[in-house]
């Protein structure tokens, strides 16, 4: 029996709970929940939402694999559910298959009420593309159930409780097939009162708005007021930004919690107008949040506390520097600079410049003894070839030396500075600039990287990163005179290129007929198609767009593909 076209919004109070578990740490995620569980109780809500798998942090990988790490989260569960007298909660967690046949685990969550878990409910639709591959560790549902709740306030009440990609199955905006069901519809035809979906969906920037738009269609479509819960924090390369929503029956917005920020929101979905909507930050402070709380979780959930960075006076160094300044306080970043013979006397004045902006330690570690010392050595060795690449990639390794000299002394994690478009096009080199623990920016673009640091200067009303940085020349500054366009196109053409072929997986051809020259094109494309054994060997970095060199890229290394423009036939 639908009753939900004779009915308004249910007479409820929900807690929208975004929580920051840190994946296996249950005993810290137990506490985080019944935290939560409380301060919604003490709030007067009669339901709180906590976000997918927040018994074990989202993703646990290979982790699922372990017996113990199970057992403990199916304690974990009990435990929580503990908490929930005079509340509700669902709560997610990794539940055993209890069907024969299939995987053993599934993604589920669980509806505690009375002190105990009264009900399952299992994710229907796993995600297999880029970062995800739950098709490795989960069953699906068989089928979905609706969860029939005594509500306080509003008698018996039919919850359709979904998990995370059982919501995002949605024609008008994703432009694949992916699965053959709608969760959210058979949830609908049942008679679902409200819709709850919990999450842990990874930030990547413009993100946000396809949300709302999918979800406030599905809301409209089925008249169900929805609550979606997702998990905020970084975990490894993945940053999850929250924003948390409630909508009401007629697909309106009533409430969203904050963005890249842990966050309580309680809403009375009969009094629409009671919720809190937190706004979202535009694409640019998002992207920044997004590198600011990315570099803060890693750091912090690895165990270090202080970052040291190479800064050479440039964009990126700058930027880097600026990003780990908020993470952690200027008090914990040390930056260094390395001059070579080949170092111009500006930069050394803006990377000195930017460490007193920023109120950071700074030092300062000539290598031209060093250097000489690297060629004096190999000069045997290299008599009688042309001096190139090899004779300037010396200076960065001897810098990464350096870095992780200090690194090993004081326990700082090294944070290293390229770009996307470096990392791309394989402008970078192993075991020098990119040894680190940590690539912050190897998932923006250098036309962002621009764009970032214009913000972080208007966003504090004052020079944080020097003028000069932002109108010279990028330059690696390994020879005389040098500059990036020596070897790339401009920035502008380069990161458009990228763009289409890296993020919109995009043919030669078709990057070709948008206008860019064929011999540019064909050059940028092999360079990514050759350069797979440098990024597979870089540092994990920050994903922020919907394509990043991460977990989610799954090229190989030894392989004779290249992605160029087939020849006509005449």
């Amino acid at each position: 029996m639908l009753r939900r076209s004779l009915r308004y919004n249910p007479d409820m109070i929900v807690a929208l709970g975004q929580l920051n578990p840190i994946v296996g740490d249950i005993k810290g995620n137990i506490r985080l929940a019944s935290t939560a569980i409380r301060r919604a109780k003490e709030a007067g809500a009669d339901l709180i939402v906590l976000p997918e798998l927040v018994t074990l942090g989202y993703p646990p990988k290979d982790l699922l694999l372990r017996e113990g790490v199970i057992r403990r989260n199916l304690e974990a569960i009990e435990r929580i559910a503990q908490s929930c007298t005079d509340i509700a909660a669902v709560v997610g967690f990794v539940a055993r298959t209890q069907s024969g046949g299939g995987l053993p685990l599934q993604n589920a969550a669980a509806f505690c009420a009375d002190g105990r878990v009264r009900s399952t409910h299992i994710k229907s639709l796993l995600p297999n593309y880029d970062v995800f591959d739950e098709r490795r560790y989960f069953q699906p549902a068989d089928s979905v159930e609706l969860c029939l709740w005594e509500s306080p306030r509003d008698g018996r009440i039919a919850l359709g409780i979904t998990i995370c990609e059982d919501l995002w199955n949605d024609e008008q905006f994703i432009d694949r097939e992916e699965y053959r069901q709608d969760p959210i519809e058979q949830l609908a035809k049942k008679g679902a009162d409200l819709l709850i979906n919990i999450s842990a969906s990874p930030f990547w920037v413009g993100k946000q708005p396809a949300r709302r738009a999918i979800f406030a269609r599905q809301v409209r479509e089925h008249g169900i007021p929805l609550v979606f819960v997702s998990q905020v924090g970084g975990n490894d390369d993945l940053i999850f930004d929250g924003g948390s929503m409630a909508f009401d029956r007629e697909g309106t917005l009533i409430a969203q919690a904050k963005a890249f920020e842990e966050d309580l929101v309680v809403v009375d979905l009969a009094d629409p107008a009671s919720g809190l909507i937190r706004p979202y930050p535009d694409e640019t402070d998002s992207l920044i949040q997004g590198l600011v709380l990315g570099t803060r979780d890693y750091i912090r959930k690895c165990g270090f506390s202080e970052v040291i960075i190479g800064l050479s006076g440039g964009i990126d160094s700058s930027v880097c520097a600026a990003i780990a300044a908020r993470a952690l306080g200027p008090e914990a970043l040390h930056g260094v600079a390395m001059p070579s013979r080949y170092s111009s006397a500006h930069s050394r004045q803006d990377a000195e410049i930017l460490a007193r902006n920023l109120g950071t330690d700074f030092r300062t570690i000539d290598i031209e003894t060093m250097h000489e010392a690297c060629e004096s050595t190999l000069s045997n060795s290299f008599a009688g070839s042309v001096t190139g690449i090899a004779e300037e990639n010396l200076q960065a390794r001897i810098r990464g030396q350096i870095l992780m000299a200090l690194s090993n002394k004081f326990g700082w994690l090294p944070l290293t500075t390229g770009n996307k478009s470096e990392l791309a096009v394989g402008y970078c080199t192993l075991y020098g600039d990119m040894c680190g623990g940590l690539a912050v920016l190897s998932d923006v673009a250098k036309t962002a990287v621009y764009e970032i640091a214009r913000r972080i200067n208007c966003q504090a009303g004052r020079e944080i990163i020097p003028s000069r940085v932002l109108t010279k020349p990028p330059s690696a500054e390994l020879r005389p005179n040098q500059t990036d366009q020596d070897s790339l196109p401009p920035y502008e053409q380069l990161d458009a290129i990228l763009a289409g072929y890296v993020e919109r997986h995009e043919s030669a051809e078709k990057i070709i007929a948008a206008g860019f020259e064929q011999s540019v094109v064909e050059d940028v494309l092999r360079r990514v198609d050759r350069n797979e054994y440098k990024r597979r060997q870089a540092p994990p970095g920050l994903k922020v767009t919907s394509r990043a060199f991460g977990a989610g890229w799954r090229m190989p290394i030894a392989a004779r593909f290249e992605s160029q423009p087939e020849a006509k036939q005449n």
